[in-house]
């Protein structure tokens, strides 16, 4: 670590300041399944699946798109038999249970066991970037000791290396970013109680990215922390780059207009060749709405 020529993007971003609102992954279908080798920095393409279970992998993703396929693993399960798929999409989850990875080519994915409990993913894929190994194994390991068994996972990359440690709570979708150890049970408590952990919020994967901002302004200058969203409805102007939202807080209705415009130029990840403005969301009015 000490030939490092440049600082870790988590850390460069987080000194900085960068935002974390509107920075979830744009996700609609989840594929989790449990890989118990070695993690490349692609994970897929590196992985010791038959080609064929790979180039079916990658066509349900195109067909299910925005979807997301992840490895996961826990330390504990690698002498067991038998490997965890999960599917979820809708707020919905699923889980299958099969002896080999050949099976993922006549899984259907609506035939799964009904998941009856939250999912924490914790991105430790440091083959991808560095940071994810130096901030979500920490993480993992502290969630891990404080959630009931099989409710957290050490997944690949889940985007946004440079927020780590990153963790998805699913079915949500809710997205959170650098998360500290001393977090994880703040995190917990009050996901178990219904509620946004705000300070640590990056978004909802089922929004786009401009709604995910929206709904984070609100809730901060509102103080509402219950996660459920009753209702949302947004209109666009790529002209100005503007957008303006409508949503339904506890009963409570918010009118959001903002325009995205670049952030400072930052490196994306540790190992982004090229320097990127990353988007932001400035919110010019914020009000609440009886209609």
């Amino acid at each position: 670590m000490a030939s490092r020529i440049r600082p870790f993007c988590s850390e460069v971003s987080a000194e900085g300041g960068e935002p974390l609102a509107g920075t979830a992954s744009r996700v609609d279908n989840w594929i989790l399944v449990e890989y118990r080798g070695v993690w490349n920095s692609d994970a897929l393409a590196g992985s010791g699946l038959s080609d064929q279970v790979k180039a079916h992998l990658r066509a349900q993703v195109r067909a299910l798109s925005p979807a997301k396929l992840l490895f996961i693993r826990r330390r504990e399960r690698r002498g067991r038999e038998g490997l965890v798929v999960f599917h979820l999409k809708g707020g919905i989850g699923r889980r299958f249970q099969i002896a080999h990875y050949e099976e993922l080519l006549d899984l259907d994915h609506e035939l799964g066991a009904p998941l009856e409990h939250p999912l924490f993913l914790v991105c430790t894929h440091g083959k991808h970037d560095p940071c994810c190994a130096r901030y979500g194994r920490p993480l993992y390991d502290v969630l891990v000791d404080q959630a009931d068994e099989g409710w957290i996972w050490q997944v690949t990359h889940v985007g946004g290396d440079r927020f780590a440690g990153n963790v998805v709570v699913l079915p949500e979708g809710l997205y959170y970013g650098r998360v500290r150890p001393e977090e994880a049970w703040l995190l917990l408590d009050e996901h178990l109680a219904g509620r946004i952990y705000l300070d640590r919020f990056r978004g909802r994967s089922s929004l786009p990215f401009a709604v995910q901002a929206a709904e984070i302004a609100v809730r901060e200058r509102s103080g509402l922390t219950v996660a459920e969203l009753s209702e949302v409805d947004s209109a666009h102007s790529p002209e100005s780059d503007r957008w303006s939202v409508r949503l339904l807080v506890e009963n409570r209705r918010f009118v959001v207009e903002l325009r995205v415009e670049p952030g400072p130029l930052t490196y994306l990840t540790c190992s982004a060749e090229n320097l990127r403005h990353p988007p932001r969301y400035v919110v010019e009015t914020l009000r609440e709405s009886d209609a």
